[in-house]
């Protein structure tokens, strides 16, 4: 079994240790027994953040990298199955060994990778994409489905519009972490693309499982700690963008409700209008009046037609601008968990700190009592501890400059993002109008001619 997916370089391993040392501090602790392993590695010098154009490549021009997921296959039978996916890549980038290459991969891959990019580089400001969430009901649905074979629609009991769902999901996330310059190269990502062995099973991600239920509890210890802790913010930036980044998702999150019952009544209108069209076509069998009775026929084939519209437009808002903003929803949750972890890492740099005022209190005291057998060693802990202050501070400017440049990435390819979404979606409706409009002209003759 591959097993590089679990294996860092030399430099992220530094990293690694950089993010586990200072993972666990206690501000409010009264005992110092972490004082001799919290700070075991200095905090590395991040490099300016690139553009996607700066990532090497194999020829002239500017790195391009395509994923798509495609093809879902069910894997095994009963509750011990699970979907498999088609992933191909399509890039120019050196960090790859081949420029066209395909591997299958199954949900929590997925979810394993983006754990693997957040215990790496959430650290350091940077923000990841969010892996989509798991369902385990539509999961339920698939195991207990058919048996075997390609996931397609008449498939006994499995949600074909679920498993859709997923896989543009899916495909939209590894194509996110594939336009950073810096994740794109990661090592792990690479891995997951092109190696075509199967991953080690990234077993941390089962809801039910032990890691995931103090993954839980966990969760819920950083949501009470960003409730209850308020930090004290020198820099104005921090807050207006924090501001902004609350008002906006809290509008996204209520226009993705919105578009939520939007698609849910034009379904129920698609629904409405295949009823019409049923109905109509029954009078129209029993009307004895021939005009009449070809109208009514003509409306029942133009109702059946704006049934099918209706259900096409309902899944444009579905897949075209609902899905964008849930996904947008998701980031904005990785910008809040990026400006939490500054704040953790201003905790760290604050205890730190304070650390280091009870050394020099304790310094003071020993000179004042001439306890000179004690002195070197007091005299050595306040260096180590000022050491120490100094690394937190620029740890702390480092995220806080990272997160301004990945803020300014992020704003730049969201507006991107929203102007491709909103121009497709517009002709898409407007195709379907055109089109709606062309069914109505066509029986306008036919009901003016009912003599």
């Amino acid at each position: 079994m591959e097993t590089t997916n679990g294996t860092l370089d030399h430099g992220e391993t530094e990293q690694t240790q950089t993010q586990s040392a200072f993972d666990n501090v206690d501000i409010t602790s009264p005992d110092e027994e972490n004082e001799n392993d919290i700070f075991e590695s200095a905090i590395q010098q991040e490099p300016l953040s690139p553009v996607l154009e700066d990532v090497p490549t194999d020829e002239a021009g500017d790195a391009f990298i395509e994923i798509s997921v495609s093809d879902p296959q069910k894997v095994g039978d009963g509750m011990g199955s699970y979907l498999a996916y088609k992933v191909s890549t399509k890039t120019n980038i050196l960090k790859f060994k081949k420029r066209q290459f395909f591997t299958m991969r199954r949900f929590s891959d997925f979810l394993g990778l983006h754990d693997l990019l957040v215990s790496k580089y959430l650290r350091l400001g940077r923000i990841i994409p969010p892996a989509p969430e798991k369902n385990i009901i539509g999961t339920t649905k698939v195991k207990m489905g058919g048996q075997g074979g390609q996931a397609e629609t008449g498939t006994a009991g499995v949600n074909v519009e679920w498993i859709e769902n997923r896989r543009k999901s899916l495909e939209r996330f590894l194509n996110r972490v594939a336009q950073h310059p810096v994740l794109c190269q990661d090592t792990d990502f690479v891995n997951f693309l092109e190696s075509d062995q199967e991953l080690p099973r990234a077993v941390n991600t089962a809801a039910l499982s032990g890691a995931g239920v103090m993954r839980l509890f966990n969760k819920m210890g950083e949501t009470v700690n960003k409730i209850t802790y308020k930090m004290d913010e020198n820099d104005p930036w921090f807050n207006d963008k924090i501001n902004e980044v609350e008002t906006i998702d809290a509008h996204m999150q209520k226009l993705h409700s919105a578009i939520k019952a939007l698609v849910t009544h034009r379904k129920e209108l698609a629904t409405l209008s295949g009823g019409v069209a049923k109905s109509a076509a029954l009078l129209s069998t029993c009307e004895e009046h021939t005009g009449l009775s070809q109208a009514l026929s003509q409306l029942a084939d133009v109702e059946e037609k704006v049934e099918l519209l209706r259900s096409e437009q309902a899944n444009s808002d579905l897949y075209i601008l609902s899905e964008t903003i849930k996904d947008y929803i998701g980031l904005f949750g990785a910008i809040k968990d990026v400006f939490h972890e500054r704040v953790k890492v201003f905790q760290n740099w604050q205890h730190a700190q304070i650390q280091l005022t009870k050394k020099r209190e304790n310094k003071a005291k020993l000179e004042l009592q001439e306890r000179r057998d004690k002195l070197e060693f007091a005299q050595k802990e306040v260096e180590e501890w000022e050491a120490k202050v100094q690394r937190c501070q620029k740890e702390f400017d480092n995220i806080s400059s990272e997160i301004k440049k990945e803020m300014e990435r992020f704003e730049l390819a969201r507006a991107r993002d929203f102007k491709s979404t909103i121009i497709k979606y517009l002709e898409d409706q407007m195709a379907h109008q055109q089109q709606q409009m062309k069914y109505w002209e066509a029986i306008v003759p036919v009901a003016r001619d009912i003599a």
